[in-house]
């Protein structure tokens, strides 16, 4: 049985292979803004390093000075060695949720706003999105889920392990408010609870959520809750740096706010920001959260860290978004995800370079590669069919040289 099972497996990597959709790990070294491939330094536009912090040996040199002072029985722990739930509950986590609560605190003040919400860190944005909604729909409510097309995997599994007799979802055309407006409607009579899930920023297409609209069809329908996953945007949008919501002023208006600290924090784990009741509910019902070792506390320490300097990084956005819009506008109209959209401003450091096929997209990949980027295809089934792109990605460290060059090579 085992022999037929790892033919079967064979055949369909190679079934993968001739489709030009197999995967492979790639053998890399960092080395700052670039990363050795082959022997070979590369510009790094891949990765979701926002603010070019993860590569910043200063910063890092800098914590770990910083560290070196404290005595050894006070130095954060190498691991948690167990689950928040039994002993792997440090002071680092908790000081980190209590920080994240006085930068959501700064945020809705600065708006003039009345609002507060609990913070529980989580191990990773895919523990979250895959442990909040399964957790939050085990109580006996009627609940329609309804998700925009095009989350992230994360949220995909999350809504499937949500589903039960009481709970359905559907899935929304890619930012179409009329059509999610007509699923609102088409809600059964008798479904006592809607929760509208989305990103703020989609990691694929680079494109923004629209907020304020998404709040304005919460607020004729007292059964609607929002979701909303800041993965991209945090550190990266926001006066503070705390996300689209942040920037769009609809920070207390959103029931779940889901954000992560791999991307532009540099860091692991993520968080939700939420009313204190759905965190101890979360704590009592949530999976991933009950039944995982927490991260390790050197980590939560360094996560601070950089919370800590991360609402001064201003300028850093500031040319960010300068490049970012740059490269959008580069882009020829065939290669954009969307060929009539005229007025190009800035959404996000995401730029997909569409080309559609994926024999295609490796080429320019190579191409690119050989010029000294390391640029790389996304095919599917990580996005539709004949949607194949580069995902060009920019982050704080590039140099309007550096972008010029890029555009050069497009």
């Amino acid at each position: 049985m085992q022999n037929s099972i790892t033919k079967r497996l064979q055949s369909a990597l190679v079934d993968l292979k001739a489709k030009q959709q197999y995967r492979q790990l790639p053998n890399l070294k960092h080395d700052g803004r670039h990363v050795i491939s082959d022997g070979k330094a590369l510009l790094n536009i891949a990765s979701n390093d926002y603010l070019g912090l993860g590569g910043d040996t200063e910063l890092q040199a800098q914590f770990l000075a910083q560290v070196g002072q404290l005595s050894v029985t006070h130095t954060p722990k190498m691991s948690a060695t167990s689950s928040r739930l039994l002993t792997g509950n440090d002071i680092q986590l908790e000081a980190l949720e209590e920080e994240l609560q006085s930068w959501y605190q700064i945020a809705i003040e600065k708006q003039s706003l009345t609002d507060s919400k609990s913070v529980l860190v989580l191990n990773s944005g895919y523990h979250a999105n895959l442990g909040i909604l399964p957790a939050l729909t085990t109580l006996p409510v009627k609940t329609l889920i309804l998700a925009d097309k095009l989350v992230h995997a994360s949220i995909i599994d999350g809504l499937r392990l949500s589903q039960s007799k009481l709970v359905t979802y559907r899935r929304y055309r890619h930012n179409d408010y009329e059509h999610l407006a007509k699923c609102i409607e088409q809600a059964d009579e008798t479904v006592e609870r809607i929760i509208i899930v989305t990103e703020s920023i989609f990691s694929m297409d680079g494109d923004r959520a629209d907020l304020p609209e998404l709040v304005q069809l919460k607020s004729k329908d007292d059964r609607i809750e929002l979701y909303v996953d800041e993965a991209h945007a945090v550190g990266v949008l926001g006066h503070t740096g705390l996300g689209l919501a942040e920037e769009t002023h609809t920070l207390a208006d959103i029931d779940y706010l889901v954000g992560t600290f791999g991307k532009a924090f540099a860091s692991v784990g993520a968080y939700i920001m939420c009313d204190e009741i759905v965190k101890q509910w979360l704590i009592n019902a949530m999976r991933p959260l009950i039944f995982s070792t927490a991260l390790p506390p050197i980590n939560h320490a360094w996560t601070r860290f950089i919370l800590a300097k991360m609402p001064t990084l201003t300028d850093q956005r500031a040319h960010l978004a300068q490049l970012s819009t740059t490269l959008s506008r580069a882009i020829d109209t065939r290669h954009r995800v969307s060929p009539t959209l005229q007025d190009i401003y800035y959404e996000s450091p995401i730029v997909p370079y569409i080309l559609g096929d994926n024999a295609s997209t490796l080429a320019k990949a190579q191409q690119l590669q050989a010029a000294g980027f390391y640029a790389l295809p996304i095919r599917p089934p990580t996005v539709p069919t004949n949607t194949a792109r580069i995902r060009l990605v920019m982050n704080a460290k590039l140099t309007n040289e550096d972008c010029e060059r890029l555009i050069q090579q497009l």
